[in-house]
């Protein structure tokens, strides 16, 4: 493990120097720049002698880690703010790792975003430069440094190849991360996106209507809207054994007692989750209620089949209303 000890080794500075030198350090986690190491009288010669005695190695242009061997992901993304400058902030696909939106991609490259006219460019596979003209309104107070949480859903949505892809990204980010949809929309409004535009509109509008997941706008518009289906109550709660649980989609209010559940994993990972929705099939049927569930597969490559099976149950139930085909019946 680095130790601040480390930071000192073959630097010699007056001990207020020296303090300041190894705060600095550690807050960049052993990475420094050439602006920082002249505020310090440190020339480009000194950092070149360090790099040929193999003691310090060039990260990026202008930047170096003070020790050798493998860069933790800590400094990777010190190392890409430093090249940036001082305006520089996470963003895309490094934000949305920093906020716990995503896994950590160890083998992608740190993005960050710097003000539209500012000169850095990207240096891969270290670092993606990305540019904004608003960007004074799209950067969170964070340590260290990142766009907001709904600007970075948007830079990931825009991101995806397709306007399909854009929409179901941006679905699934703000669904899961239970993030305020009227902010993204403002977001949205205020720093319209130079594509997808349309796409990500449509996600907001099915993010309003309740839908929390890909899977969910999948039902909602390809088994619900596209075959006249009832528009169902989403996350409905239930209690169970004094708990609260909560239903993906309920028909009550257009007066059938019925569940349909989406279930986007292809097994329970756990013995409690397992143990949880047997209690709740118990208690569903202990209160004759009518339910369906149905996966990823179902619903993706099979809505008119869905739909057959919702339709006969609602009929079964009482639903009085006129379903329609959808072009993909007749195919």
């Amino acid at each position: 493990m680095l130790t601040k000890s480390k930071w000192s080794r073959h630097v010699s500075l007056s001990s207020v120097e020296q303090e300041r030198w190894t705060k600095v350090l550690d807050s960049q986690c052993g990475v420094v720049s050439n602006e920082q190491l002249r505020e310090f009288g440190l020339s480009q010669d000194f950092a070149n002698a360090q790099i040929e005695a193999r003691r310090w190695q060039r990260v990026l242009p202008d930047v170096y880690a003070v020790f050798t061997g493998p860069l933790p992901r800590s400094s990777l993304i010190s190392a890409a703010l430093c090249y940036g400058g001082p305006w520089a902030v996470l963003s895309h696909r490094t934000a949305a790792e920093e906020w716990g939106m995503l896994p950590i991609a160890a083998d992608s490259p740190v993005h960050i975003t710097v003000p539209y006219k500012k000169s850095a460019v990207s240096q891969l596979p270290i670092v993606q430069v990305h540019r904004s003209r608003a960007f004074h309104h799209i950067v969170a107070p964070s340590e260290p440094p990142r766009t907001n949480r709904e600007d970075t859903v948007i830079d990931m949505a825009v991101a995806e190849p397709t306007p399909a892809a854009a929409r179901d990204r941006l679905v699934q980010l703000v669904g899961a991360n239970r993030l305020a949809v009227w902010r993204v929309q403002a977001q949205l409004e205020f720093r319209p996106p130079y594509r997808y535009r349309k796409a990500l509109k449509q996600a907001l509008h099915l993010l309003a209507g309740g839908a929390l997941s890909v899977l969910e706008t999948e039902y909602l518009r390809n088994v619900e809207q596209a075959h006249g289906l009832p528009t169902g109550k989403r996350q409905a709660p239930f209690v169970v054994d004094d708990v609260v649980l909560w239903e993906d989609v309920v028909y009550d209010d257009s007066g059938v007692r019925l569940t349909v559940r989406l279930d986007g994993r292809q097994f329970h990972e756990t013995r409690r989750i397992a143990f949880r929705d047997r209690r709740r099939d118990n208690a569903a049927e202990l209160a004759a209620r009518a339910r369906l569930t149905y996966g990823w597969h179902d619903v993706r490559t099979d809505p008119c089949g869905v739909a057959q099976e919702v339709i006969a149950v609602l009929r079964r139930e009482g639903w009085q209303g006129m379903p329609r085909t959808c072009p993909r019946c007749s195919a």
